[in-house]
């Protein structure tokens, strides 16, 4: 062989060997990035490899989940399950079925222990402000006292009667500095709790410049401002709300918040201040929910199912606050849920249940009985006593109307106060100390609000023994008449200056107690029925003012008292005070919460009452033409796009902190495809390591070994609109089908001119509300 064909086979062999060395890298490369993906999704992501919606990775923090997405995803899980034969799968097929049944059982059973647990020590730690069981000194007065004196003793002379209770002094001054010595510890003790959940979260949208254009990815310049909140604050039901409408709120569900908000409901309510442990129950239940589902691996790798498992979980709350099982069932469907199929039903219905016998079991009132104020009342009403509930209906819608408002204000005001809104808990210290003093003269508010309504709902002629019933029977005079106004007014003020406050706190119990002073007043003057059945009416129809709660909470009424007499008188006086109150106020107070807290919630009723107004197109929410190109990627015919365009793109997007944005696909400018923001950081963030920074990247069309391939990541059928479609359309889209995102094409050439996000369309029905 000659020299020159020895140097032609010589190089021969390099260039093989180098080939193949480039061929083993990209098998190498290839297996690095599957190894990299399948540690970050999971089975059921990577199932929709080869799917025309592509892979998602776990959503982020404060972005918005894809239900259709997760629908495609759960369908693909349920024939992996089923496809299977043999014993074995016939088994995990059969657990697979069942798990829905079996994780809402064990949220009704853990959410009933940890309600028996909190009420147990409210009440035990809310009498120690007044004095201790000589015998057990962390039992209640009324457990220390049950066999020596009878229940509902005069409250305004504690221990009598009753020689294994000691009071801390029998001095009226002393006993009123000690009192609200301990409420303000109290109060100190669980804004100081509450403040250890402070969680910072991203923008939900700019907070300087014009939301209402300004599309996602846009490069104005604006400025992202993220926000604070503390999870266990309030009670919880506005973030659930936003949660069950499809947005992911951080660490709201975690364990340590579930523990804080407990053992801070305690302290709160203990404190005597207008606030109640039954809106934190919903929040609690919620979170227990989250736990246990995330036990199963059905509902942990899927938001949609995650959250028809929360709102099935969110029932048992108000089934074990007020022993009220279908009112539970009843207000997650109305008040709390945006998405609940029949399925659901059926599960909160079973979670319910399970809640409701635990609770009873273990009996933490020791009457033994559910209906936490059963009454009997053993008269009928009259047709003349309509007009007198139509009156507590107006009332109520007044003060429901006026609350909502007042409350807005004061939230806008008096907590932007710089020493207010730094250091909450000397709120908290101010309105604590407001409360003792205002409350603790009044021998009927000195009590917590659940005590409260008890005394002002019973009947006079069965128990003669109760401070109330004593000034009854002498003719109620002036003095317990100022006191019941007293009463009333105090109640309403300090509602209004409570909610919100820093602690874990809820709106029920204050505004049933506000509607039964003024029942419990109104029934003075008539005399041929006991006043107690207008207390009754009165607290149903102040929360239906404030809430605007209908059907849930004429249930929860008559299961609370046991009277289904009274289910007609409750039905009236409700719809007259929600009528009263959306007259004066649109949204109750759930909604405004989330107004206050700025969580993105779009609510399809009041969404669509508010586009029906205006004679609006999709096209007004067409992003301007430098928003378009930042967002937009001109594929190429070879369907490859240079990594330093989709970087650059990629900053963009993380510049107007929404998360959940996205960069849409085009080519010759019509819609081949969306790439979220998490999936493209991902993918040149994790899997670009992998590849040279010059590389180009396929995003369209089939993949080719040693490629740097996203593909998988773009979601091919992205719903669009035509920019022409009546406003309308795009909100019921957005809230039936729960889009993360909507494309506007150009009517009759189909060419892309848009994008609208979830969390843009309500930035801008919010500007419809000013």
């Amino acid at each position: 062989m000659s020299q020159d064909e020895e140097q032609a086979t010589e190089r021969t062999k390099l260039l093989y060997h180098a080939a193949n060395d480039r061929r083993l890298s990209a098998v190498q490369q290839e297996e690095e990035s599957q190894s990299l993906i399948g540690s970050h999704m999971s089975k059921d992501e990577l199932a929709l490899h080869d799917s025309p919606v592509g892979e998602r990775l776990p959503y982020n923090d404060y972005t918005t989940i894809d239900w259709l997405h997760d629908l495609v995803k759960s369908s693909y899980r349920y024939r992996s399950v089923h496809s299977k034969q043999g014993i074995r799968y016939a088994i995990v097929s059969t657990f697979e079925d069942c798990s829905g049944w079996i994780a809402a059982a064990l949220i009704g059973i853990l959410t009933a222990c940890v309600a028996f647990l909190v009420d147990v020590a409210e009440a035990t730690v809310s009498d120690w402000k007044l004095g201790y069981c000589k015998t057990n000194p962390f039992s209640n007065r009324e457990s220390c006292c049950t066999d020596h004196t009878p229940l509902g003793i005069n409250k305004a002379n504690l221990g009598e009667g009753c020689e294994e209770w000691h009071m801390w002094t029998n001095h009226w001054y002393r006993a009123f500095a000690i009192f609200v010595g301990f409420a303000l510890l109290y109060g100190v003790v669980s804004s100081s709790l509450t403040m250890t959940t402070k969680s910072n979260l991203p923008a939900a949208a700019p907070e300087h410049g014009d939301t209402q254009h300004h599309g996602p990815g846009s490069g104005t310049d604006q400025t992202v401002v993220g926000k604070s909140m503390y999870l266990a604050a309030g009670s919880g039901i506005p973030e659930i709300k936003t949660i069950l409408s499809g947005f992911v709120i951080p660490h709201f569900l975690d364990l340590k918040v579930l523990f804080v908000k407990a053992v801070g409901a305690v302290f709160a309510v203990a404190t005597g201040m207008c606030l109640g442990k039954e809106g934190p129950f919903v929040h609690i239940s919620t979170c227990v929910a989250y736990l246990v589902g995330k036990c199963f691996p059905k509902y942990r790798e899927n938001g949609r199912k995650m959250r028809e498992l929360l709102s099935a979980g969110c029932s048992s709350g108000l089934s074990v606050a007020f022993g009220a099982p279908i009112g539970g069932v009843l207000f997650s469907y109305e008040e709390i849920s945006t998405h609940f199929p029949r399925k659901v039903l059926w599960r909160a219905f079973f979670c319910s249940l399970w809640a409701a016998m635990i609770l009873k079991a273990l009996n933490p009132t020791g009457t033994g009985k559910l209906a936490l104020y059963e009454t009997n009342y053993g008269i009928s009403y009259s047709p003349v006593h309509y007009l007198v509930f139509i009156i507590l209906g107006i009332a109520g819608g007044l003060w429901g109307g006026i609350f909502c408002k007042c409350n807005f204000m004061w939230s806008k005001s008096f907590r932007q106060f710089n020493i207010i809104k730094n250091y909450p808990v000397f709120e908290v210290f101010l309105v604590v100390l407001a409360t003792g003093l205002l409350q603790y003269p009044n021998p009927m508010t000195r009590e917590p609000g659940d005590k409260i309504i008890r005394n002002l709902l019973q009947d006079c002629r069965r128990n003669t023994e109760t401070w109330i019933c004593q000034n009854e029977a002498k003719g109620s005079p002036p003095k317990y008449i100022g006191w019941l106004v007293y009463g009333t007014l105090v109640k309403l003020v300090l509602t209004i200056i409570t909610f919100g406050c820093k602690v874990p706190s809820g709106i029920i119990i204050p505004a049933l107690d506000a509607g039964a002073f003024f029942g419990r007043l109104i029934g003075q003057w008539i005399t041929d029925i006991s006043p107690g059945i207008f207390a009754m009416v009165g607290a149903a129809a102040f929360l239906a003012g404030v809430s605007r709660m209908t059907i849930s909470l004429c249930v929860i009424m008559f299961e609370l008292t046991g009277e289904l007499e009274y289910i007609v008188p409750h039905m009236i006086a409700i719809l007259v005070a929600k009528w009263v109150a959306d007259a004066l106020e649109r949204e109750g107070v759930y909604d405004l919460a989330q107004t206050v807290l700025g969580h993105p919630f779009l609510d399809l009723d009041h969404a669509t009452g508010l586009v029906k107004k205006e004679k609006t197109l999709v096209e007004e929410l067409i992003p301007p033409k430098q928003t378009m190109d930042d967002i937009t990627v001109n594929v190429p015919k070879d369907n490859m796009v240079s990594r330093k365009i989709l970087e650059e793109k990629l900053e963009k997007l993380k510049e107007r902190g929404l998360l959940d944005a996205g960069l849409v696909l085009v080519q010759d400018g019509m819609l081949q495809g969306y790439l979220a923001e998490g999936e493209l950081d991902f993918g040149l963030t994790e899997l670009g390591e992998v590849w040279d920074s010059s590389c180009k990247i396929r995003l369209l069309g089939q993949g080719e070994e040693g490629e740097f391939d996203l593909t998988a990541f773009v979601d091919r059928t992205p719903l669009s609109i035509c920019a022409k479609a009546p406003m309308e359309y795009a909100v019921e889209m957005f809230g039936k089908l729960g889009l993360r995102h909507m494309c506007v094409v150009e009517e009759g050439t189909g060419k892309l001119v848009g994008v609208i996000i979830k969390k843009r369309l309500v930035v801008w029905l919010e500007g419809l509300k000013q």
